[in-house]
């Protein structure tokens, strides 16, 4: 997912900069990847329409163009419905970030034919392979 997947939906981005969403949606694109905001902020008359540069949507649905990856910033009993809105929407994996665990979600996203990945970040990963590579 790391090497292959280009958009990137962020479950749980808001425009909040002391978020810990923000900050690895900032890390992903210093990698490349083009973020895609997913909160329901985005669906209310006062709500941003953008953050970091993307246009943000309420719900995965909401998505007008394919998302490679589905990257979860949502409590473990609220993750599990994204996992699945994933293999819904067609996206190729489903990250869930440290912290967040749904053993249901990872067997039925698996038995999808989807990749998923839990309880580490995108960030964490970049840098242990830097230093496996050193």
């Amino acid at each position: 997912m790391l090497d292959d997947c280009k958009t990137w939906a962020v479950v749980g981005l808001s425009a909040n900069t002391r978020r810990t969403a923000y900050a690895i949606a900032q890390v992903l694109q210093a990698h490349g990847k083009r973020i895609v905001p997913i909160h329901p902020v985005f669906g209310t008359p006062d709500g941003p329409e953008e953050v970091l540069g993307e246009r943000g949507y309420a719900t995965l649905a909401d998505v007008p163009f394919p998302v490679d990856v589905v990257d979860v910033f949502r409590r473990s009993e609220e993750a599990g419905q994204f996992a699945d809105q994933a293999v819904a929407i067609g996206a190729r994996g489903v990250w869930f970030q440290v912290g967040v665990v749904d053993e249901a979600a990872f067997e039925r996203t698996r038995a999808a034919g989807v990749a998923m990945v839990m309880d580490t970040c995108p960030k964490i990963e970049w840098v242990n392979r830097s230093v496996r590579r050193a």
